[in-house]
């Protein structure tokens, strides 16, 4: 495997070994997805995740990651990123639900998260999670080879803010392959003086923008995981694995 700046770059055959990990993770995430309805305990979706990854024999990524619990992060309203699923926690009307997953397939991860609605929402809701989903495309259209890695941060940034939200800085995307969390760093919002890696086609990165509908402050709950907005708003999170290839950006992450 080639390296780049300290950054793997990986060949058509780790790609393809990569698309395989993502789509099983994509694939997960639309079953998650018809089961989420009012009634229903997160705890439910992390219960079905693990047992779809024991159907398709992969392992989950997160579980047992830096002592991380579970096969999923569900994060629910305002709740950002890395909540737990729990039996008490009951899905209500009106609610978001964030579930971040990954799986580890032959040697390679796969990542991907999306924001669900839990029955009706408010039109606000629905903007929110429009505009986060909408920034993340965003962001991959300019994963191309010879751009900056920061016009990808730029373009989520400037989509997200125009809308007048929040962009979370704690928590960035990031490389990924043998790896859960590779080289380089992925921030969703441009760094002050720091010039940003130039792409190149091998990169395969994990972007993630976690976009909120009031500031981008965070506080760490007692669990010490799991991340909410300091001011109790909304937050949204949508996540793709791509590869830069001299043909555009691939999306992985797709069912």
């Amino acid at each position: 495997m080639k390296k780049y700046r300290g950054i793997y770059l990986k060949n058509d055959k780790e790609i393809g070994l990569m698309r395989e990990a993502n789509r099983l993770v994509s694939t997960i995430l639309d079953m998650l997805g018809e089961a989420i309805r009012p009634g229903i305990t997160t705890m439910s979706l992390e219960e079905a995740a693990c047992k779809a990854c024991e159907g398709y024999g992969v392992k989950p990524a997160f579980k047992g990651y830096h002592g991380f619990p579970f096969a999923l992060c569900c994060s629910v309203n305002e709740e950002i990123v890395h909540g737990f699923p729990s039996e008490k926690r009951v899905l209500e009307e009106g609610d978001i639900v964030s579930i971040d997953m990954g799986v580890v397939y032959k040697g390679f991860f796969g990542d991907s998260a999306r924001t669900y609605p839990v029955g009706n929402i408010a039109g606000s809701t629905q903007k929110l999670l429009d505009v986060t989903r909408e920034s993340l495309m965003r962001g991959i259209e300019q994963a191309l080879p010879g751009n900056s890695l920061y016009d990808i941060s730029k373009a989520v940034q400037d989509h997200a803010e125009s809308f007048g939200f929040g962009i979370v800085r704690r928590f960035v995307g990031h490389g990924i392959g043998r790896n859960l969390h590779e080289k380089p760093e992925v921030p969703n919002f441009v760094p002050s003086g720091l010039p940003g890696v130039q792409l190149r086609s091998g990169m395969v990165l994990a972007i993630e923008p976690m976009v909120t509908q009031g500031v981008h402050d965070i506080e760490i709950l007692d669990d010490k995981w799991t991340a909410v907005t300091k001011d109790r708003k909304l937050s949204a999170h949508f996540e793709h694995t791509i590869a830069i290839t001299a043909d555009g950006p691939q999306i992985l992450s797709l069912s």
